[in-house]
């Protein structure tokens, strides 16, 4: 269950670890492989292999390890990568972290040893949005108590307004109010940045909660002033550390676990070959065994290291079978989720998705719904429409006007339709889109609208207001 449960990038790491944690463990296609298949029905339930340290070696039946059969059944083949498929390492480029970026820019000014020490100190206490969120006091005692630097607010708030110069700008701010002045303050100079300043300092709060009329009466001014004045705020970063961050970070890659393709009109699904390594017993291992079955005089430490061979050979055992188990249950899910989909996969159109819960793919697997959870919620499948994380395709029912069936993703997709078509200067209230999609054929109530707008992440009608 653990093996189904890791995508492919993880497995391969398991595999590696236990390819270096059992010797008798290997990996290729040119060994001699010496098992019978039928082996791996003697160990029913997988028990614990390590456990059984206290069998006498001469109960070891030797022939049970070796035979002289053709490659078994059960050695695992690559069904579409091979040898030829490695990964190609490719070098990156050393980046510089956003606080030693800072720490650089640091040692451009000139600055007492003690300055010096106090500024290193706020730039580590800088979280990686580029805000110090701590109590200036609290620094004041931390430098104390760890650093033994003794100093005040006075003198840490004088080295905060340098740090606060540097680039990118906004950094060091202590609130999103503070952020945005100091990235107001950096720009030119123009009629629209000296209302953006005054607005976000004298009325952060009607700016935040977009009571435009409130801005317009206090300034005097006209909306066409107030849009440029607010297209200045909008062009700020409330988050002046993260875009340093996210240049500079190696962003990790995803690898699909199923190919879907459509081949002459039929879906034709693979797993990624990854996931089918070619595993074998160790041939070594096995002839140890063999000298031991025909040596007439057997010592106690021949014994124990007969022991020893049996336990890691047992463990071979379980772990190739356990792969195969995976490859299996992996394929048999997926497949179960193409057929069920398949109007989506042929087509691409997201409407044409069908309701579909764990429960209906694990009746027609006959799997535990754990099991297809498992499978489901780790695991990317590339279609013709892109990688998608197979958890996407599973979606509650709900009844339209027709008493159809219809999922639940597609009415989202029309609900986000709907909220991007409206006008931005009189946003839809969750109620007027309940009447709309109730119009459309889906009768939903507004509590349903706003449960489906949180998870799409779209803000309340009034967030989403525009000059």
């Amino acid at each position: 269950m653990k093996l189904i449960q890791l995508p492919t990038q993880a497995f391969e790491q398991r595999l590696k670890e236990e390819m270096v944690e059992n010797p008798a463990l290997e990996s290729g296609k040119e060994e001699e492989e010496l098992y019978e298949k039928d082996e791996f029905d003697n160990n029913d339930d997988y028990e614990d292999y390590e456990g059984n340290e206290n069998i006498d070696a001469a109960e070891i039946n030797i022939d049970e390890y070796l035979s002289n059969d053709e490659t078994p059944e059960y050695k695992l083949q690559a069904n579409n990568y091979s040898d030829d498929d490695e990964d190609r390492e490719i070098p990156f480029a050393a980046a510089t972290s956003f606080h030693q970026d800072l720490i650089n820019q640091l040692n451009t000014f000139v600055l007492s040893d003690e300055e010096h020490d106090i500024a290193e100190f706020l730039i580590g206490s800088i979280d990686d949005d580029g805000y110090l969120r701590r109590e200036i006091q609290d620094i004041v005692d931390d430098m104390a108590f760890t650093q033994g630097i003794y100093t005040d607010e006075k003198r840490v708030e004088k080295m905060l307004l340098i740090i606060q110069d540097l680039e990118p700008a906004g950094v060091g701010a202590r609130n999103l109010k503070e952020c945005l002045l100091l990235q107001l303050r950096h720009k030119t100079p123009t009629e629209y940045v000296d209302l953006a300043i005054r607005i976000i300092q004298n009325e952060f709060d009607a700016f935040s909660k977009k009571h435009y009329e409130k801005l317009l009466t206090i300034y005097d001014i006209s909306k066409e002033q107030l849009k440029k004045g607010i297209e200045e705020i909008e062009k700020l970063n409330p988050k002046p550390g993260g875009a340093f961050d996210s240049s500079s970070r190696v962003v990790e890659q995803i690898v699909p676990d199923f190919a879907i393709r459509i081949v002459d009109g039929e879906l034709e699904l693979t797993l990624n070959g990854r996931n089918a390594p070619t595993l074998h017993v160790s041939k070594d291992y096995q002839e140890m065994l063999q000298t031991y079955k025909v040596s007439k005089e057997k010592s106690h430490s021949q014994k124990d290291a007969v022991q020893f061979i049996k336990q890691k050979l047992d463990s071979a055992k379980w772990f190739i079978d356990a792969i195969r188990q995976r490859q299996e249950t992996l394929f048999v899910t997926m497949n179960a989720i193409m057929h069920f989909q398949q109007e989506y996969f042929l087509d691409g159109e997201e409407t044409k998705l069908r309701p579909m819960i764990l429960k209906d793919v694990a009746d027609l697997v006959g799997l535990d719904i754990s099991t297809v959870s498992r499978v489901a919620n780790s695991k990317y499948v590339e279609t013709p429409y892109g990688t998608k994380l197979v958890k996407e395709f599973f979606s509650e029912s709900m009844k339209n006007d027709q008493g159809e069936d219809v999922s639940t993703l597609e009415i989202k997709k029309i609900l986000k339709t709907v909220i991007e078509e409206e006008d931005k200067s009189k946003p839809l209230p969750d109620d007027q889109l309940a009447e709309i999609l109730k119009e459309k054929g889906y009768p939903i109530a507004r509590r349903t609208i706003a449960k489906y707008r949180d998870l799409l992440d779209i803000p309340v009608a009034r967030m989403r207001k525009k000059i």
